[in-house]
């Protein structure tokens, strides 16, 4: 098994949804991803920040999930991030109503010194400086996975092209991706991602699945087909932490095996939107993922008589 460092935000959420809305309550990049690392029983530690008002309890539900929290800074005397926003009918789109940076503003990541030898390093969706602060605390890494977003793209562009050159695998969406190279085919999109650095780029598409992409080869994953959404917020980490955390459990980097590695977050992913926030991930039995496996091994095995 290999040591995973997970890098992001520990914060709380205050989601709208067409289903209902919630008070202030526990989210965050790192917390979705280490909550679904946790799933695959990967050796996780979380570098991340919160404020004097982050509960107990919650620190005390990551160390529950084997999640090692001496990478976890407590600013007493400041706040945790916050993010508010609210999602509109169909789900894909949101619109942020409140971010607040708090502690996040100044965060200096520090890992813990018996992670600073991980193998993996899943750098959840933060500012670059901060990634790239982890990345040169690491001995060396086998595998450096990379979640980012568009407002990183808008706002320190020349930065996040220095972190994407120092990454084995880009997780993003496809509208990012598209940003990112001005290329509409994906295909075009994932090979001027390659040339930045990364051998491996994973294109999330939502409901619409996830693309794996490595030299000329291309795999696509489906998601699996929901009766109900309940709340989107959380799953493209929980999806990032389920491949991230496979992959750790296992030691196997190949394209092969990273195949897998999307099924397993795809079906993390899958059971993360059906509650609010991180509720229907903390109380996850081994034997629903199973079954959920099952569902997705179903929905793409098919025998057809080729000519």
């Amino acid at each position: 098994m290999s040591k995973l460092v997970i890098v992001g935000t520990v914060a709380f959420d205050a989601i709208e949804t067409p289903f209902g809305k919630t008070d202030k309550i526990l989210g965050g990049a790192a917390t979705f991803i280490g909550l679904a690392a946790s799933q695959c029983n990967a050796d996780g530690a979380i570098v991340s920040v919160v404020g004097g008002d982050f509960p107990e309890e919650y620190i005390a539900l990551l160390k529950n999930h084997d999640l090692d929290v001496s990478g976890l800074e407590v600013i007493k005397e400041g706040k945790t991030f916050f993010w508010s926003g609210k999602y509109h009918n169909d789900m894909n789109t949101r619109d942020t109503l409140v971010t607040e940076l708090n502690v996040l503003e100044n965060f200096d990541p520090k890992v813990p010194e018996n992670y600073q030898d991980a193998e993996v390093v899943m750098l959840g969706n933060l500012h670059p400086a901060v990634q790239l602060g982890v990345i040169e605390q690491m001995k060396a890494p086998k595998l450096v996975v990379l979640d980012t977003m568009n407002f990183w793209m808008d706002h320190t562009l020349d930065l996040l092209k220095e972190v994407i050159s120092k990454v084995d695998v880009i997780t993003i969406n496809d509208e990012e991706a598209r940003q990112l190279t001005g290329e509409y085919s994906l295909v075009t999109a994932s090979k001027k991602i390659m040339e930045m650095g990364p051998a491996y780029v994973v294109i999330k598409k939502g409901e619409h699945g996830a693309l794996l992409f490595h030299k000329d080869e291309i795999f696509f994953a489906p998601a699996l087909p929901l009766e109900e959404v309940f709340d989107p917020t959380g799953a493209g980490d929980t999806f990032a932490g389920g491949f991230a955390g496979y992959l750790a459990k296992s030691g196997d980097f190949s394209f092969e095996n990273m195949k897998n590695a999307i099924i397993y977050g795809s079906a993390l992913a899958s059971f993360c939107v059906e509650k609010f926030g991180t509720e229907r991930l903390v109380g996850l039995s081994k034997k629903e993922v199973h079954k959920r496996l099952q569902q997705f091994q179903q929905l793409t095995q098919f025998d057809i008589e080729l000519e």
